[in-house]
């Protein structure tokens, strides 16, 4: 790189000095006035509302009652047919169902309930807006989303968060698949509300709390659609099985660790040719890493 003079250094300076004093001395007009950028805070704040403006019309508070009295929670819809998720705990055992839905009280009733991944599915027979159905594998870890529900015997809310995990087990309790870990608050009534992410689209349904409700888990909305399409094509959920009783190997083979140590009778992999001592390395389409992935595979 030339270096400069010192002749040319000065001369340098006072060219460029004497542009800034130019300047200084010009008055901007007032078009020419620039703007702050938005902070993320309140880009994130408008998105938030925007969403919950849009979305908002399609989630509905549900009541009913059960053994222990009258419950409360959320749903939403998910056609212009009146089809409604919502969570097991609210509509799955649940009598004299009821939708509230543009400011009127609609009946409802339980189409399908399944215990095993928490979700249930009701009907009201009225024409109704629908959320969006998204991709739940296009989360990952911190990946921003809302959800909007019906806390306490308050007025429809939207809630922040970010995506925190994805786990198979919760203090020791295995789920029947992968529920994605949300730090996001909830109160008693928002289970069943819907997961969104920033598109609008529904990733996911609350299903618990954890702890104190600073964060709650939700089953990923491509496994409720998976239980939605049994009931649409069997009349009920129909949870796979495989009949393996599987371990974690000394060493990956294939980037597996999955040993089969037993084969059950009568199951769908007896008679299938796989045999103890074998390594599982892909259940229909989903690749097998860990025993773990297994939940996922047969769900």
């Amino acid at each position: 790189m030339r270096q400069l003079s010192g002749s040319s250094l000065a001369l340098a300076l006072a060219f460029f000095g004497g542009v800034a004093l130019a300047r200084a001395d010009e008055t901007a007009p007032p078009s020419a006035a620039v703007q702050a950028p938005e902070s993320s805070t309140a880009s994130i704040s408008r998105e938030v509302k925007e969403i919950f403006e849009k979305s908002g019309k399609a989630v509905v508070k549900i009541r009913g009652t059960d053994e222990h009295g009258d419950l409360s929670g959320t749903g939403f819809f998910i056609d212009p047919a009146g089809t409604i998720y919502t969570a097991y705990s609210v509509g799955g055992d649940t009598d004299n169902l009821t939708v509230e839905f543009d400011g009127k009280t609609y009946p409802a009733r339980l189409m399908m309930a399944d215990l095993r991944s928490g979700i249930a599915i009701l009907k009201a027979d009225i024409a109704t807006p629908a959320l969006p159905i998204g991709k739940s594998e296009t989360m990952e870890v911190a990946t921003p989303v809302m959800a909007i529900g019906y806390p306490l015997d308050l007025p429809s809310t939207p809630s922040f968060g970010m995506v925190a995990g994805f786990d198979r087990k919760f203090l020791d309790r295995y789920f029947s698949t992968t529920h994605v870990r949300v730090n996001l608050p909830t109160q008693r009534g928002e289970a069943g509300s819907p997961l969104l992410n920033f598109k609008g689209e529904v990733v996911g349904i609350l299903v618990a709390q954890i702890e104190n409700g600073s964060a709650c888990y939700a089953l990923p909305i491509d496994a409720a659609e998976k239980i939605r399409n049994d009931f649409i094509r069997f009349g009920e959920a129909r949870h796979g099985w495989v009949g393996t009783t599987v371990a974690q190997s000394e060493k990956p083979i294939e980037g597996s660790t999955a040993l089969v140590t037993e084969i059950m009778k009568d199951t769908p992999a007896y008679g299938s040719g796989i045999k103890p001592g074998d390594i599982l390395l892909q259940i229909g389409k989903t690749k097998v890493r860990q025993p773990e992935d297994i939940i996922d595979a047969s769900f």
